[in-house]
């Protein structure tokens, strides 16, 4: 393996002997890869495909927020995951092994990897944690095995993997489109007012199943989707509005199934609005939601009130869009 293999996206993702924060760090036989959480500022479903996806709009962005991958290279040519948090699967139902066998099968590479994975992203949480690992593990062993595929290989496996990986392969603010498979990066100046805002991202101990989210817009459709060219408009509005806030994008239709059964989310994100002025929403289909941070926000006392709603056991932290 050549220690100076690349692979770009054109994110500036270094190579295996690199630095980089957010990139792939190490040496020959090791690497480090970055997992990013993800949020969800813009999400709109906009109707169920005939093979039972859905189809959305969205914008989304990563987080400086997330877990770490280390991969060891293993002459065995066998691949093993580890996890420092015992509620995660290191079984072949994680997605960091499905990508392992996935990228060997398309790459042809023989050799074997040991996956140590630092959890920080809570499970259930609509941050995208489990697609982001899957990534990660594709980038790893994309650099461990020379850089053996190109870009285009990289994001059709991802996309394989699950609706939102090809995401990860990314490191700004994007526009996701079809089931979160077609990507494109938003207008420079539209991504410039999201990246590196504050904000506090938190998750009550209960997660939210995609699957019963969904569900339950099938239940209500058509009123709970919102038909694509709306949603369109509304995306294209914000981005042709010079200067137009993060806060003037903030939209998720799948926002109503989950509150109607978990009431203490929108009572709290009504709280947070009226007494801190700031905008809040959920991400995904939950259950992790977000507030928007201002320079003058008071965010041990947004804190406090969190802890106070959702009870001792919430996920809270600060963290910037990257």
């Amino acid at each position: 393996m050549g220690g100076g293999a690349e692979a770009g996206f054109g994110t500036g993702l270094t190579g295996v002997t690199g630095l980089g924060e957010r990139g792939v760090v190490g040496g020959v036989n090791v690497v480090s890869v970055f997992s990013p959480a993800k949020i969800n500022l813009f999400l709109a479903i906009t109707g169920r495909r005939a093979d039972g996806f859905h189809e959305l709009v969205s914008v989304v962005a990563p987080l400086e927020f997330g877990d770490e991958l280390r991969v060891e290279a293993d002459a065995s040519g066998s691949f093993s995951l580890t996890c420092d948090v015992a509620e995660v699967p290191v079984d072949e139902t994680n997605l960091v092994l499905r990508a392992a066998k996935t990228f060997r099968e398309a790459s042809g590479w023989t050799g074997g990897a040991k996956f140590s994975l630092t959890k920080r992203v809570p499970m259930g949480a609509g941050l995208g944690g489990g697609s982001s690992n899957a990534t990660a593990a594709l980038r790893a062993l994309n650099a461990l095995a020379g850089g053996r595929l190109g870009d285009g290989e990289l994001a059709e496996i991802a996309a394989g993997l699950g609706s939102d990986c090809v995401l990860f392969l990314r490191e700004e603010p994007l526009v996701m489109r079809g089931r979160g498979e077609r990507i494109e990066a938003l207008p420079e100046e539209a991504a410039g007012r999201l990246s590196g805002r504050r904000l506090l991202v938190f998750k009550p101990a209960f997660g939210i199943a995609t699957a019963w989210a969904y569900g339950e817009m099938v239940k209500a459709a058509p009123g709970s989707y919102l038909a694509s060219g709306d949603a369109e408009a509304r995306l294209a509005a914000w981005i042709g509005k010079a200067g137009a806030p993060a806060e003037e994008l903030l939209f998720n239709n799948m926002e109503a199934a989950a509150f109607r059964k978990y009431v203490a989310l929108p009572v709290l994100l009504t709280w947070l609005k009226d007494e801190f002025g700031v905008a809040a929403g959920m991400s995904g289909s939950g259950s992790a939601c977000y507030a928007l941070l201002r320079g003058d926000s008071p965010v041990e006392a947004m804190v406090a009130r969190i802890r106070e709603a959702l009870g001792g056991e919430v996920f809270v932290v600060e963290t910037r869009i990257g």
